[in-house]
């Protein structure tokens, strides 16, 4: 049975318990809304560790639009089956106000590459997302913690900065899950209507045509995307497109 932890006491006091004894404790951080890439996350975390334990919570410091944050899908029941099918020992779930006791009057700024691509989006994001992962790091000091490749600019983004205040935690970033015709798994496809869904695979395949960025742009334009950005960076192509008021993110290797 997972045991769900609301305070940050306790959750300080599990996590110290779990590694007194030289154990090795996974954590993975998500906003809910779980779904197989999550659990992709959660059975590695599980698979390579003594102990594993996972977040659930909605942070509102990386919303630039109120209504995206209002309508992210809130699955807490099911949430709780999957983490615990696997195999998951603990589940932090704080309120806003115990991880933000000062608002936000304290945050985490990167100012080179937060400020690309998705920073150049949405306006202050990756402080909200580099701020909630610091405290969360900070809360159960984990031996490793688990992220999706699928947000490959938040995964580089955590990692240097992990790196940059000597964190002990080591973060692993894990290959992102796709759907059969290629889209990536995300809480946000659920906002696709039938026809948007059958559009939507392909971002993937026209990311890994292998064409130069601009011609990948045209081709997502035409296809029926309303596209934020197509570029290489980190090895990557890197995608943010639009359908309707859905907004999907990709990436592959060169």
């Amino acid at each position: 049975m997972i045991r769900v932890i609301r305070s940050i006491d306790e959750m300080k006091q599990w996590c110290r318990e779990q590694t007194g004894d030289g154990c090795s404790l996974g954590f993975v951080p998500t906003m809910g809304a779980l779904h197989a890439g999550h659990r992709s996350l959660l059975e590695r975390a599980r698979s390579e560790n003594d102990r594993a334990a996972a977040s659930i919570f909605v942070n509102p410091t990386q919303y630039d639009d109120p209504e995206d944050l209002e309508n992210y899908p809130r699955t807490f029941d099911a949430d709780v089956e999957m983490l615990e099918s696997a195999g998951i020992d603990a589940l932090f779930f704080p309120s806003d106000d115990s991880i933000y006791p000062t608002d936000y009057r304290y945050r985490v700024t990167e100012n080179q590459e937060s400020e690309l691509l998705e920073g150049a989006h949405r306006n202050g994001h990756f402080d909200g997302v580099l701020t909630i992962v610091l405290k969360l790091l900070l809360i159960t000091r984990p031996t490793r913690a688990y992220f999706g490749e699928k947000d490959w600019q938040q995964y580089i983004l955590v990692r240097d900065m992990v790196k940059a205040f000597f964190l002990d935690t080591e973060i692993i970033g894990c290959p992102t899950v796709r759907e059969a015709d290629g889209l990536a798994l995300s809480s946000r496809n659920v906002h696709l209507d039938p026809e948007q869904r059958k559009i939507a695979p392909r971002f993937h395949s026209i990311l890994s045509s292998g064409a130069e960025p601009g011609e990948q742009r045209r081709q997502l334009e035409a296809a029926g995307f309303e596209v934020d950005y197509v570029e290489k960076r980190w090895g990557r192509v890197l995608g943010a497109v639009r359908l309707g008021e859905t907004r999907l993110i990709d990436n592959v290797p060169l």
